[in-house]
């Protein structure tokens, strides 16, 4: 028997089978992951950046032309480890490079690296990272051959890597920093200087420029950031301090055109003529903070203004209207905006939207290059969002890392969970949190699907964005339909819209209609994965129940016949983890939480699919084969192993809560041929979690960290080990007590007295 917890420590021996177990969960999950929104750093649009793949792109031909044969050039950045972690980074040389992590050597190409092109070219280095700041350095050279590299992680839109500038005159903003090019190899080994230090203490020169060049210093900032366009207009935001004496507020400054100032959204001044102005704000201008918004004009006299505030003889102060790390810039700008195209205050204020700048012409239709987002007063320097929460974890969040606005697949469970937990117990709060991280991924995919078309690659959703596979939208899609319930948010059905067009019309399938993984190239090439049936069907039966578009949940009916077909062993009424077209057959290894996933979407369709469906005899029988197949390889402790028919696996929880929730629905929607032998089984289950996986802080254990494939039992039983506090292991834990919950109290019901009359 596995253990992972003595019984003093599980939530079992101190709430038994009370519904706060499901509330401490969700409530331990919330307070590790507060809503931290996504990071506004300063970013070079001019700056060394992403490519498709998420590789940084190196290529110092294009940086430095004018480089000699045997020049140098360093590239150095920092990333911040939440945890130690190890991290496997793709490399691909262009010339003769060298990679040196926290000042040790860690790679130097090899003559083969440096001439070999092609997509197979390139190298896989594992990188221990502490926690805490860690130095990247990248020594290139020139060669007739090439002159420099491409460096990022391996899936990089599942493995983030953000990379910060060093040295302090530019902390916090984002990105690498590189040198000219250098004859002389200026930095030998171990003599590194410090890059959190001052960048002028380097003695080198270091792009991206962080000045503008002498000749702009002296132009206003509209005209140095935009260029003298006549007639274009452009915003800017800042924050007014009052301070708490208060007193008349003037404004005064210089304005080169045409001038519109807004105090919190209400317009307090209007200028047509260029010129000095000195005006004072009404006397409703309180103590503390307020938003000014000014749109300013290109006229003839050049582009821009200059303001300040004061109160007598005090200078008023002015912050960023929304933090920004890596400068101190006060004002946010936007623009150039043609002359038709206007915004109110209350549209301008934010910092999740793109703003229009053209109007919308047939030929041009919603193209991005007609959109722009806020940027700051300096060379190329952009406002960026970047998603953050988890910096180098795994692949899979884990304990200790928090994990708001990401949009994986684990977490759309996690959030589906924290859904109907919230409305169980009656705790909006626990569901606004959920909706609120939904909504931040769902508001900002617009300006996403910009930041990958102006960056190469997508600085925030960057799974939905590279939406390649199942795994990169269904199960949050499903979350996301399933919070629209209560929100309507049409924000949702947008991106609801963008995922159904992406499963149902362009995601690869056999012949016979069925899902598969094409993965040119990769380990999984030519694969197909019971895990997909929860990647998909969910999401299918949902915008099926809000569009009413029948085709969608015939689709989703239509898998299971198909995947059943491919990967069930009826020698064990359990399903194969994967098959392999490669080798035309399935590993026939029934990997437990492969198989929970297909359990579950059995219920999740089983609930919607009309009795008159054609298909629903077959799916019922399906669901009704896999419960009697999983019921009877559980274990004495109520938990069911890694790999369920293999009696040497360890116990896991995951596929025990899946199983749990399957049955518990199955018990109380009336779908079980026999209904007392599940009934059993799931109370068991679940007392097996709540005494063995959920300690009484609502930590959860003996959860298996996301998974490939193989052939032998090994691989899942060895290579694969569990974590504390995987999101494959939460939602559905939250999920299982409460069909617990639901079926216990419905059981109770049916059984109290009623009332003879006579």
């Amino acid at each position: 028997m596995t253990t992972y917890l003595d019984e003093l420590e599980s939530i079992r021996y101190w709430l038994g089978d009370d519904r706060r177990i499901v509330e401490t969960i969700a409530g331990r999950y919330i307070g590790a992951s507060p809503p931290i929104p996504f990071v506004l750093r300063a970013s070079y649009e001019n700056g060394i950046l992403q490519d498709e793949e998420g590789l940084f792109d190196m290529n110092m031909n294009d940086r430095l032309p004018e480089a000699r044969l045997g020049d140098y050039a360093y590239l150095c950045g920092l990333v911040w480890g939440e945890t130690g972690r190890s991290v496997d980074l793709r490399l691909r040389c262009l010339g003769p490079v060298r990679l040196y992590v926290n000042g040790k050597l860690l790679y130097r190409s090899t003559v083969t690296d440096e001439i070999k092109k092609g997509p197979d070219a390139g190298v896989l280095i594992g990188v221990d990272f502490a926690k805490g700041w860690n130095t990247l350095v990248v020594k290139v050279r020139k060669t007739a051959a090439g002159f420099g590299c491409l460096l990022g992680t391996e899936e990089a839109k599942v493995r983030i890597l953000n990379v910060l500038a060093p040295f302090t005159e530019r902390s916090g903003q984002a990105g690498w920093v590189h040198t000219e090019a250098l004859r002389e190899d200026s930095w030998q080994e171990g003599a590194w200087p410090d890059l959190r230090g001052p960048e002028t203490e380097t003695g080198l020169v270091w792009y991206p420029q962080r000045e503008w060049p002498e000749e702009k210093r002296s132009v206003l900032p509209c005209e140095r950031m935009f260029g003298l366009k006549q007639g274009k207009s452009a915003y800017a935001w800042s924050r007014l301090k009052v301070p708490a004496a208060g007193g008349t507020v003037r404004l005064s400054g210089y304005s080169a055109g045409p001038i519109t100032v807004w105090l919190n959204g209400i317009e307090v001044m209007s200028r047509e003529e260029a010129g000095d102005f000195v005006h004072e704000l009404p006397a409703f201008t309180q103590p503390g903070d307020h938003d000014v918004l000014i749109r300013t004009t290109c006229g003839a006299a050049g582009w821009g203004f200059q303001i300040s505030a004061s109160i007598g003889k005090s200078a008023c102060e002015w912050v960023q209207p929304h933090p920004v790390r890596g400068t101190d810039e006060k004002w946010l700008y936007a623009g150039p905006f043609d002359q038709e195209i206007s915004y109110t205050p209350d549209q301008l204020r934010n910092v999740r939207s793109l703003f229009r700048t053209k109007a919308p012409k047939s030929q041009r239709g919603d193209s991005f290059t007609a959109h722009t987002y806020w940027q700051l007063d300096g060379p190329g320097l952009r406002v960026r969002p970047f998603y953050e929460n988890a910096l180098l974890s795994s692949k899979w969040t884990t304990s200790g890392v928090t994990n708001f606005a990401r949009w994986d697949y684990p977490l759309g469970v996690t959030m589906y969970g924290l859904l109907q937990t919230g409305r169980l117990l009656g705790r909006r709060d626990m569901v606004a949190y959920a909706e609120e991280h939904i909504k931040l991924c769902t508001d900002m995919y617009e300006y996403s699907l910009w930041d990958k078309e102006r960056y190469g690659f997508p600085a925030v959703n960057q799974q939905l964005v590279m939406m390649r596979m199942l795994d990169n939208c269904g199960s949050f899609g499903s979350a996301m339909l399933e919070a629209y319930k209560e929100s309507r948010d049409p924000g949702y059905l947008a991106v609801a819209d963008v995922i159904a067009d992406f499963i149902h019309r362009r995601l690869e399938r056999k012949a016979d209609g069925a899902y598969y993984r094409v993965c040119a190239g990769e380990y999984s090439e030519n694969t197909l994965w019971a895990d997909d049936l929860y990647m998909s069907t969910p999401f299918l039966v949902r915008y099926y129940q809000i569009t009413g578009k029948r085709e969608y949940l015939d689709d989703a009916a239509k898998q299971f016949i198909l995947y059943k077909k491919y990967l069930f062993m009826p020698e064990w009424n359990v399903m194969s983890h994967v098959y392999d077209f490669k080798y035309n057959t399935a590993t026939y290894i029934p990997w437990g939480r492969g198989n929970g996933w297909c359990l579950f979407s059995l219920s999740e369709i089983l609930a919607v699919l009309p009795e008159e469906h054609p298909d629903r005899p077959a799916i019922l029988d399906f669901y009704n084969e896999m419960c009697e197949g999983v019921a009877a390889l559980q274990c004495e402790s109520g938990l069911w192993r890694q790999v369920l028919n293999d009696p040497d696996a360890y116990e896991e929880a995951s596929c025990t809560a899946m199983f749990t929730y399957a049955f518990a629905r199955g018990v109380r929607h009336g779908w079980l041929r026999s209904v007392e032998p599940f009934y059993s089984k799931a109370l068991r289950g679940w007392e097996g979690l709540t005494s063995k996986a959920i300690d009484r802080h609502g930590n959860v254990y003996g959860v298996c960290s996301g998974s490939r494939y193989a052939f032998h039992a090994e691989y899942y039983k060895e290579d694969l080990r569990t974590v504390t506090n995987d999101n494959h292991g939460i939602g559905i834990m939250m999920l299982a007590g409460i069909e617990i919950c639901k079926l216990t109290e419905s059981r109770e019901r049916s059984e109290e007295p009623h009332e003879i009359r006579g």
